[in-house]
């Protein structure tokens, strides 16, 4: 499938801006089974520069420095991407408990590489409530892809989907409680399930195609991906979408990964003046024939 993405970030100040330093993370990876053939970001008012450069997780950020006095700030980012229908190999069987085990073993490099992302992170702290949580789910010898599967669902299931209801800033035991949110939500509240059992999960940033009943795709969308030893030279990751309860497939473009939203926040910066401001996000996901 190919794709043609515009993610649009527009800013209205109150008052003058003076000076403005921002990075933003709106530039497709390249994966197995995605291709960018084209990315390009504008920003208005010119930046004095704009720099590239590859962050810990492997994700592209642009920082960009806005030197003169402005009233507005608009960001754009547009990208050609194809993505690649999902592999039809046969799903690997080892159990959750086993695939537990080999990470805290660091049984080869794959583990090792994927052990740092079995712990808490500042968005997704450790909590009795995760761990009570995803209990039921993760009974002795279930094998992996058959619990994450249905934690999927779970969250699916047990949350509503509020556009607006939440913002970043709202501890994941309010959401748990709550149960209700947005798809960064969710993915918190996977990652977290997942971690509690010391499985390890990431938080993926990215764009899902629009259809019937597909929540998430008028903004940047938010999905997990789940470690699984065994599968391939080393292992691999396999990525689920619980807003949706999909296995994630040629209907999504990534763009970033890391720990947690913190790691991969599409746009964030430092500005002197403006008072007030409001925010307006536009992003178009569209196929191309």
């Amino acid at each position: 499938m190919l794709f043609q993405v515009t993610h649009t970030t527009s800013y209205l100040y109150q008052t003058p801006v003076t000076y403005c330093l921002n990075e933003i993370r709106l530039t497709p990876r390249h994966l197995a089974g995605q291709e960018v053939r084209k990315a390009d970001i504008r920003v208005h008012p010119e930046p004095a520069f704009m720099h590239r450069r590859m962050d810990y997780f492997g994700n592209e950020v642009t920082s960009f420095e806005v030197l003169e006095k402005h009233g507005d700030l608009e960001i754009s980012a547009e990208s050609l991407v194809s993505v690649a229908p999902p592999s039809l190999e046969p799903a690997p069987s080892v159990s959750w408990d086993d695939a537990r085990r080999l990470i805290e073993r660091q049984a080869d490099a794959a583990c090792i590489e994927a052990s740092e992302f079995i712990y808490s992170s500042p968005y997704v702290p450790g909590d009795p409530q995760l761990n009570e949580y995803a209990r039921p789910t993760f009974v002795p010898g279930r094998p992996l892809l058959e619990a994450v599967r249905d934690l999927t669902h779970r969250i699916h299931t047990d949350f509503k989907y509020r556009p607006q209801s939440t913002s970043i800033d709202v501890p994941l035991t309010d959401v748990l409680r709550n149960r209700r949110g947005v798809c960064q939500d969710f993915a918190h509240v996977m990652i977290g399930a997942l971690r509690s059992q010391r499985l390890a999960a990431r938080y993926v940033s990215g764009y899902v195609r629009p259809g019937p009943n597909v929540q998430g795709a008028q903004a940047s969308h938010a999905w997990v991906s789940v470690f699984i030893p065994g599968s391939g030279p080393g292992g691999s990751w396999m990525s689920f979408d619980p807003t949706n309860d999909l296995i994630v497939s040629d209907s999504h473009v990534t763009l970033a990964w890391g720990r947690d939203y913190g790691d991969v926040t599409p746009v964030k910066g430092i500005s002197l003046g403006g008072g007030g401001q409001s925010v307006k996000v536009e992003v178009y996901l569209k196929p191309v024939i």
